[in-house]
C-alpha cells in the first residue's frame, strides 16, 4: 500500500502495511452485511493542527492482521482539500496523542520498539513512549522514554513548551525511585493496591498505585537544547560532539510541577497556554463521605506553583482553551447535583490573573463543550448537542451572543481553529456516515470534505426522522428520534421494528458509533428506532428535568409513545418489535420488560437491575447518590418488577465493567430463571439467555468480541420476533 492510498469499506492494514481480507470470498452488499467486513473498517479519531495551519493530522484505527485488535497510525490530511491523505507513521503498537511543536515538528505517544534501545535495555513490556517527527520529515525518534509511560501530551502555540501528564507510583521521590519500585513490584509480581481514598476504580481501570502528574519537559543538563531547534543547532556548532547533532536527540528530563497532587487530577482535564507559561488543569478537592469536587488551578509551567482560581460549593470546573492574548480561559461549570436539581452545564471566562469569573451565554439553553478561541479573542468556538445533531456554534465574547455555524444533519467533534480564524477543523459524523474529516467556513458555514484516509461505508438502508407529541399534566412536550431502515422497506415489505434506548443517561443518538451500531441490523432486516427520551441531552434543560430521579416514569413514557407513533407507519411491522439497549438504556430494557408484554424479545447489556445493590458498588457511588435518593432508587429499580416479566431477555455482562458492575447482570440472570414469569422448566431449560464476557469492560471493545456480540443479538432477535434461526460463532464452542 503506498501512503497515500485511501483505505477502501471492507479492507484493514496489516502490521506491514499490507491490505488484510476479511476471509469471505464473497463480497457482501454492504459490510454491514458481513460481520468480518464491518469491523475491518477503518475508523478516524482526533485531529491535531499545526501552529502555521498547514498541516493537519488525525488518527486511523485498522484492523489488526491477527483481527484481535485495532491499531492506530497518523496521518497527514491537507488543510486545503486538494493533495489525498497521506500515512505517516506505522508500527504493530501504533501510534496516539498528536500534538505539533511550534517549528512544526510532529510529537505523539507510542509503545512501539525504540530501534536505538537494546533489548536488555528496552526492560519487560511496552510502554508509551514520547516520539517525535521532525518537520521536514524524516524517521521518528524517541524523545522520552519512562517505565510509567506517558499519558498524553500538550505543547504550547508560541513557545517551546511542552508539558506531559504521566502516572506516578504515590509515593517516589523522583523519577528514579519510581523506576526503581516499578521494577520491584514487576519483578515480585505484586499486583496490589492499598487505598486511603475514594474511588478505587474507575470505569474498566483499577486505580492506582500510580496517580496522574503534569510534567514540563526540560533539557536534561547544560548545551542540551531541549525541543527547540535553533538552541540543538547552537549547541551542535559550539561543540559536535554535544546533544543536537544529526544522529542525536537532546537529552531530556521531567519536571513534576503537580508533586503533590495525591489523587487530584483523575479525569481532569488540562489546557496549556499559548505562552506556555499556564497549566490550567482540573484538580479535585476532597469532601467527606469519599466525595469530591473539581476546582480549577492554574500551575506555573517554570516553576510548579499553583494557584486555585475557581472553587465553588455548588460547582465543577473544568478548563477549556486558553485566549490567544494568554489572559483569560474558557471554563465549564458544572451545578453539582442533587435530587432536585440537574448538573447543570454553562461556560464562562476567567481571568487568569486574579479568578475573575464571567459567566459566558449564560441564558442559552444547551449545554456547550468549548473547542477554541478566534485569533483576535472575539469569539470562542464551541460544539453542543442540538435536537439529535452537534452543530458548531460561535459565541461572541463581548455579548455572549450565540450564533450557529453549521446547519446540516451531522455531529462535528475534535474542532481545531485555523490559525487567522477563517476556518476550523473538524470530524463530522451522522448515523448516515462515519467520522470524516471537513473544513468549515466559520463565516458562511459552508462545509468542505477533505480527502479522507477512509472512504464512506454504502449504508443497506436509508435514514428519516420521527417525532410525537407526549402530553401530561396538560404540558405537551416533542419527542423525537432517528429511524434506520431497510432499503425495501415499504406498506408491501413492512420490516420488523428493533427500540434501542441509548445510555448515559445524559446523551443523545447524534452520533455515529463503532460500538452501538443500527446499520448491522438493518442488513438483517429490522427497522432500527434511536429515540430521544426525557433526560437526553441537546432539547434544554427541562428536557433534562423531567426525568432527572424519574427514571422508570417520564422516559418509559417517551419510549413507548415515539415507539407507538413509529408503529402507525405502513412501512413498519407492528406484529414483530423487540427493544434493546446499553448501560442506562440496559437499564430501560430491564424497565420495559417488566411493564409491558409489547415485545417478542429484550436484549439488555451492562444493565442496572437493582438500584439498591447498585449504588453503593458502581465505580462513582457519590455522583449516584446526588440523583437518586433511596426512596427514588425503590421506586425505579426494575427488580421489584421481575415478576412481571414475560418477555425472552438476552442479558449481556463484561466482567471488567466497574461502572454498572457483573453482580447486576448476575443478579438479573439468576431471578430471570427463578422468578420471572418466564422462568427455567424443571429441566432447567429457558429461552432466556446470558452472554458474558470475563475479560471485557462497559462497552465490549475488542473486535472479535463485538463480533461475537452482533452474532448472539442477531440470533436471539431473528429466533424470537423472526422466527427464524441463524448461526452462531463457532468460537462459543455450542
Amino acid at each position: 500500500m503506498t501512503s497515500e492510498t485511501v483505505l477502501s469499506e471492507p479492507s484493514s492494514v496489516d502490521d506491514a502495511g499490507q491490505a488484510a481480507q476479511p476471509a469471505e470470498a464473497v463480497r457482501p452488499a454492504t459490510p454491514f452485511h458481513s460481520l468480518d467486513h464491518y469491523i475491518a473498517l477503518p475508523r478516524l479519531s482526533t485531529l491535531a493542527l499545526s501552529a502555521d495551519g498547514n498541516r493537519l493530522v488525525t488518527a486511523v484505527g485498522t484492523l489488526s492482521a491477527k483481527g484481535t485488535e485495532y491499531t492506530t497510525a497518523l496521518w497527514e490530511l491537507d488543510p486545503a482539500g486538494q493533495r489525498p491523505a497521506r500515512r505517516i507513521t506505522r508500527s504493530a503498537k501504533g501510534e496516539a496523542g498528536a500534538a505539533f511543536l511550534r517549528n512544526g515538528d510532529l510529537l505523539f505517544t507510542s509503545a512501539r520498539p525504540d530501534p536505538d534501545m537494546s533489548d536488555a535495555d528496552a526492560g519487560n513490556g511496552p510502554v508509551a513512549a514520547l516520539w517525535k517527527i521532525p518537520a521536514a520529515g524524516g524517521e521518528g525518534r524517541v524523545v522520552l522514554s519512562r517505565p510509567g509511560g506517558i499519558a498524553a501530551v500538550q505543547a504550547a502555540r508560541d513557545a517551546d513548551t511542552v508539558t506531559v501528564t504521566a502516572p506516578v507510583l504515590a509515593g517516589s521521590a523522583d523519577e528514579d525511585d519510581d523506576a526503581a519500585r516499578r521494577k520491584a513490584r514487576q519483578e515480585r509480581k505484586v499486583g496490589a493496591i492499598l487505598h486511603s481514598g475514594y474511588p478505587v476504580r474507575f470505569w474498566d481501570q483499577d486505580l492506582g498505585p500510580g496517580q496522574a502528574r503534569h510534567f514540563v519537559l526540560e533539557p536534561a543538563g547544560p548545551g542540551a537544547g531541549g525541543l527547540d531547534p535553533s538552541a540543538a543547532a547552537e549547541a551542535a556548532d559550539a561543540d559536535p560532539g554535544l546533544p543536537g547533532t544529526i544522529d542525536a536527540e537532546p537529552a531530556l528530563k521531567l519536571l513534576n510541577i503537580t508533586p503533590d497532587a495525591g489523587a487530584a487530577l483523575l479525569e481532569a482535564g488540562s489546557a496549556l497556554s499559548p505562552d506556555g507559561r499556564t497549566l490550567l488543569t482540573g484538580y479535585r478537592r476532597p469532601l467527606a463521605r469519599g466525595d469530591s469536587r473539581s476546582v480549577l488551578a492554574a500551575v506555573d509551567t517554570a516553576t510548579g506553583a499553583r494557584r486555585i482560581l475557581l472553587d465553588s460549593e455548588d460547582a465543577e470546573y473544568q478548563p477549556g482553551p486558553v485566549s490567544p492574548d494568554n489572559r483569560r480561559a474558557v471554563v465549564v461549570r458544572e451545578l453539582i447535583s442533587g435530587p432536585d436539581r440537574i448538573p447543570d452545564v454553562t461556560l464562562g471566562l476567567v481571568s487568569l490573573s486574579d479568578g475573575g469569573f464571567v459567566p459566558l451565554a449564560a441564558d442559552w439553553d444547551r449545554w456547550p463543550h468549548p473547542a477554541g478561541w478566534l485569533p483576535d479573542g472575539s469569539a470562542v468556538v464551541v460544539t453542543a448537542d442540538e435536537d439529535g445533531r452537534t452543530p458548531v456554534f460561535l459565541i461572541d465574547t463581548a455579548s455572549g451572543t450565540v450564533r450557529r455555524v453549521t446547519g446540516d444533519d451531522a455531529a462535528y467533534t475534535d474542532v481545531v481553529v485555523s490559525p487567522d480564524g477563517r476556518y476550523a477543523y473538524a470530524l463530522r459524523s451522522s448515523y448516515r456516515f462515519p467520522p470524516e474529516p471537513v473544513r468549515i467556513d466559520l463565516a458562511s458555514g459552508g462545509i468542505l470534505p477533505l480527502p479522507s484516509p477512509a472512504a464512506r461505508p454504502q449504508l443497506p438502508g436509508r435514514l428519516e426522522e420521527v417525532e410525537t407529541t407526549v402530553t401530561a399534566n396538560g404540558t405537551s412536550t416533542r419527542v423525537r428520534g432517528w429511524l434506520a431502515l431497510p432499503a425495501d422497506a415499504s406498506a408491501q415489505r413492512p420490516a420488523p421494528l428493533l427500540l434501542w434506548v441509548h445510555g448515559g443517561p445524559l446523551s443523545s443518538w447524534n452520533a455515529w458509533s463503532w460500538r452501538w451500531c443500527p446499520w448491522i441490523l438493518v442488513a438483517c432486516g429490522y427497522a432500527v428506532l434511536l429515540p430521544d427520551p426525557a433526560l437526553s441531552t441537546g432539547y434544554g434543560k427541562e428536557f433534562v428535568r423531567r426525568g432527572w430521579g424519574r427514571w422508570g416514569q417520564e422516559p418509559f413514557t417517551d419510549l413507548m409513545a415515539i415507539t407507538d407513533e413509529a408503529e402507525r407507519r405502513p412501512d413498519i411491522d407492528s406484529s414483530r418489535t423487540a427493544a434493546m439497549g446499553g448501560s442506562f438504556g440496559g437499564y430501560m430494557a430491564n424497565w420495559i420488560a417488566g411493564h409491558t408484554d409489547r415485545f417478542r424479545a429484550i436484549v439488555t447489556h451492562a444493565s442496572l437491575w437493582a438500584l439498591d445493590q447498585f449504588g453503593p458498588t458502581t465505580d462513582v457511588s457519590t455522583y449516584w447518590e446526588k440523583e437518586m435518593t433511596a426512596e427514588r432508587a425503590e421506586a425505579n429499580s426494575p427488580h421489584r418488577h421481575v415478576e412481571e416479566i414475560r418477555t425472552p431477555m438476552l442479558v449481556i455482562h463484561g466482567d471488567k465493567d466497574y461502572r454498572v458492575p457483573v453482580g447486576e447482570g448476575l443478579r438479573l440472570w439468576y431471578e430471570l430463571l427463578s422468578r420471572s414469569g418466564l422462568p427455567a422448566d424443571e429441566n432447567g431449560d429457558t429461552v432466556h439467555r446470558f452472554l458474558y464476557f470475563p475479560d471485557e469492560n462497559h462497552w465490549v471493545l475488542s473486535p472479535q468480541h463485538a463480533r461475537v456480540w452482533y452474532s448472539v443479538v442477531e440470533n436471539f432477535l431473528a429466533r424470537h420476533v423472526l422466527g427464524q434461526e441463524t448461526g452462531l460463532p463457532a468460537e462459543l464452542g455450542l
